[in-house]
C-alpha cells in the first residue's frame, strides 16, 4: 500500500494550533489595551475630599517616624482606587514641603512606604525626581508618580496628566 506523501491530519492540527495561539495572543493584547484604557480612565477621575485630606497630612512632618500614620495614608490611597492594584504602577507622591528652609519637597515612596522630606538640591529616589519640577512649579497640591506618567492633582481634586 502506498504511503501518503502529505500528512494531512497533522498539518491541519498544526495550522489550527498556530491559529489558536495567534488568536490567544491577539486576545491578550486586546485585553491588555482595554485594561490600560480602564486604568487610565480611572486615574483621570477627580480625587475625593477624603483622599485629598489624607495626602495633605504628609506635610505635617511627624510621619517620618510614625509608620502607623503612614499606613493610614496608604489605606486612604487604596480606598480611593479599590478597583485596581496600584502596586508596581504607582511609584509615589511628590509635593512642595511647607516645613520651611532647608526643605524643598517631600515624598511618599510607595515601594518602601516611606515619607521623607528633601532639602534643596538633594536627589529624590528613583523616578520620583521627575516630579520635583512639577511640584516646585506650583499650582498643584501634589504629584502622583506612575510608571510612564505623572498626574498633577489640583486643590479641587482635578487631575492633569503629564506623560513622560
Amino acid at each position: 500500500m502506498p504511503k501518503p506523501m502529505l500528512k494531512q491530519p497533522q498539518t491541519q492540527t498544526q495550522s489550527s494550533s498556530i491559529l489558536s495561539a495567534t488568536q490567544k495572543r491577539e486576545n491578550k493584547q486586546q485585553t491588555t489595551q482595554i485594561d490600560k484604557m480602564k486604568l487610565d480612565r480611572l486615574l483621570r477621575k477627580p480625587r475625593s475630599k477624603e483622599y485629598m485630606e489624607a495626602l495633605h497630612k504628609l506635610d505635617a512632618g511627624g510621619h517620618t517616624h510614625n509608620q502607623q500614620l503612614v499606613n493610614e495614608i496608604i489605606d486612604a490611597i487604596r480606598n480611593e482606587f479599590p478597583e485596581v492594584e496600584l502596586q508596581g504602577v504607582l511609584l509615589g507622591y511628590v509635593s512642595i514641603c511647607y516645613l520651611g528652609k532647608p526643605y524643598e519637597v517631600h515624598t511618599l515612596d510607595m515601594g518602601g512606604q516611606i515619607v521623607e522630606h528633601y532639602k534643596s538640591g538633594q536627589p529624590l529616589p528613583g523616578e520620583l525626581e521627575k516630579a520635583r519640577s512639577l511640584a516646585l512649579r506650583g499650582g498643584y497640591d501634589f504629584i502622583e508618580v506612575y510608571v510612564g506618567s505623572c498626574r498633577c492633582i489640583s486643590a479641587n481634586g482635578a487631575v492633569s496628566v503629564v506623560s513622560l
